[in-house]
């Protein structure tokens, strides 16, 4: 059996990357296993312009392959491979690939979290062109536009206020007769010109444009009368919640009420001494590829001193 390494990273995208790069410029020679999604959320994202350093914008997938070259050029090793099983009771941390194990002193949790979609045909196809989960991300590719928005609570509307500032018209479809938000949210939609409610409705179908695959509008059906509407829209927002990739650590972290994985204040450092969470596996508030590289610029710090004995 191999000796253990310094520091294994399990998970990609702006956190898991960010932390191997200062990994590697520490010395710490880390191996990151980025997941079945490497590069995270961002590789199904088409431009990002509210990235730091991008006056032009960029596009998801691309700034995530820099990232990883960035990482590589100072050391950082990087495998599209997916961790199936972890052991955290005791160091060195034990990390699976399949039958293939290995050791590590400390471990850096990065796998991020799922955004929950509606599971219609061609959702995925159309991420990024037409259909998103992220409406500070890309409600300015929106202007003048008309959206909606599936879900109904703080964060749905929440999200539909923030549209208003872009889009000419967003709707707020929601599956049952009133929202779960709390009142204060619910007061400013409906006192929101720019926004209208389809009450117990779901989309059941989406749209696109056969020549350029792009949305073209959703089919809604009525939930009490099962009645369909064809609704051409320019884009679809779903904020029905977010899914932490938390499942391989349940049995070793605490988390919270939503799933996520707890850390110690501003640290990032979790209830095992050498195991370290960052990015959107440990924060359900923002949720933005800076905030996430930031967290594992954090994690990458935290391990080090942790070696270092600090």
């Amino acid at each position: 059996m191999s000796d253990p390494l310094k520091v294994v990273i399990i998970g990609s995208g702006p956190a898991g990357l960010t932390a191997a790069i200062y990994a590697a410029r520490a010395g710490m020679n880390p191996l990151v296993f980025e997941g079945s999604q490497p590069g995270g959320q961002l590789t199904i994202t088409t431009d990002v312009e509210n990235y730091p350093g991008f006056p032009d914008g960029v596009l998801g997938p691309q700034m995530m392959e820099m990232f990883r070259a960035q990482a590589q050029r100072f050391g950082a090793e990087t495998r599209f491979e997916h961790v199936t099983r972890v052991d955290l009771a005791q160091r060195p941390f034990k990390i699976w690939v399949g039958e293939e194990l290995t050791l590590a002193e400390t471990v850096i949790i990065s796998t991020g979290a799922s955004a929950q979609l509606l599971g219609l045909e061609s959702e995925k196809e159309l991420l990024g062109r037409g259909v998103s989960a992220c409406a500070t991300c890309d409600g300015f590719f929106f202007k003048d536009k008309s959206v909606i928005i599936v879900g109904g609570g703080d964060s749905a509307l929440e999200e539909a206020s923030f549209l208003t500032k872009f889009a000419e018209k967003v709707t707020v479809v929601h599956r049952r007769d009133e929202f779960r938000a709390s009142k204060i949210m619910q007061m400013r939609i409906f006192d929101n010109p720019k926004i209208d409610v389809k009450w117990n409705s779901i989309v059941t179908a989406l749209t696109s444009d056969p020549q350029n695959g792009g949305l073209t509008g959703v089919v809604l059906t009525d939930t009490q009368t099962g009645a369909k509407e064809d609704l051409p829209i320019d884009g679809v927002f779903v904020a029905i919640g977010h899914k932490p990739n938390t499942e391989l650590f349940k049995d070793y972290l605490p988390l919270d009420a939503k799933g996520y994985i707890v850390t110690e204040g501003k640290s990032s450092r979790t209830a095992v001494e050498g195991v370290f969470a960052c990015g959107d596996v440990q924060d359900s508030e923002y949720r933005q590829a800076v905030t996430a590289a930031g967290s594992g610029c954090t994690a990458a710090l935290d391990a080090e001193r942790y070696l270092a004995g600090l």
